[in-house]
């Protein structure tokens, strides 16, 4: 019978612990679940407001919806590609080719991770823009008419400032894995006879991949949902899904079709971050 009494209120306590959820529950509901919803049934409800997927096909099949997915793909998997290279590079340098001040670049490339996306285009509009640094010095030292470099307006411009906002996410788990490796195992490898590249291949590389694998799929989910820099920068033709749902939402006040390619988006996103927790759990993290 005392049993009984006792554990009468502890099963109270843990009934009203599980109502803890609610609160965070009912947030997201609000904050994330509803709008989701209204987007959902803009996308796919016609005038009478009747579900339909008429408009969807048409917008999926669509030249302007095509493009802004090529053109997505293109930049996320070049803009990626740039940051696992210069990540690389920048990550065995600075591991294993210690110089002073070092440790202070290494922050100081961090710290582009705090910067606003639109802080690293404009800095690059002072720079290659055609009345930028560079274009002013070459139009005034060899006597052009026109800006000779020109590609910051284009999609090696966004790729170019995408690598630069996006490389420290490679850079930062490369310093965390090359700070595991073994350094007798290369100095074996060097007393063997082992050239560097022989070393940095067979032995630095392999410890590497899953913060490669790891950092690389949360660049690609970040270049993918990239907007700041692609509308910044205003190049010419390069409208991503993310610019194409604000031009249909704002530009033109189509809703439902920017309903539509933002519920594409969304999906296209989860399913990248869903690659990108699989590798971080599979890889150790």
């Amino acid at each position: 019978m005392s049993d009984a009494i006792v554990a009468a209120p502890r099963r109270a306590r843990q009934n009203l612990g599980g109502l803890w959820i609610a609160p965070p529950a009912l947030i997201l509901a609000l904050l994330f679940f509803y709008p989701l919803a209204l987007i959902a049934r803009e996308a796919f409800t016609d005038e009478a407001g009747a579900w339909t997927m008429a408009q969807a096909l048409q917008v999926l099949q669509s030249r302007f919806f095509l493009n802004a997915l090529l053109n997505t793909a293109e930049i996320a998997i070049a803009a990626t590609m740039g940051c696992v290279i210069l990540g690389v590079a920048l990550a065995l340098i600075l591991a294993f080719t210690p110089f002073p001040g070092s440790n202070f670049i290494a922050r100081l490339i961090d710290t582009f991770i705090a910067l606003p996306t639109f802080l690293v285009t404009l800095a690059f509009t002072f720079l290659y823009g055609s009345a930028g640094i560079l274009n002013g010095a070459l139009m005034q030292g060899l006597h052009l008419a026109l800006p000779p470099v020109d590609f910051l307006y284009s999609a090696w411009g966004v790729i170019l400032a995408e690598v630069t906002v996006y490389t420290p996410f490679i850079l930062r788990p490369l310093l965390a894995s090359f700070s595991l490796v073994d350094r007798s195992q290369i100095e074996v490898a060097s007393l063997l006879g082992a050239r560097p590249w022989r070393i940095v291949r067979q032995v630095i590389l392999p410890a590497a991949v899953p913060a490669v694998i790891a950092g690389g799929s949360l660049c690609l989910l970040l270049t993918v949902n990239e907007f700041g820099i692609v509308l910044f920068i205003g190049a010419k033709g390069v409208i991503t899904l993310p610019l194409l749902v604000y031009d249909k939402a704002i530009q033109e006040s189509d809703y439902q079709t920017a309903c539509i390619i933002a519920i594409v988006n969304v999906a296209l996103s989860l399913g990248l971050f869903g690659l990108y927790r699989f590798a971080a759990r599979r890889l150790g993290g």
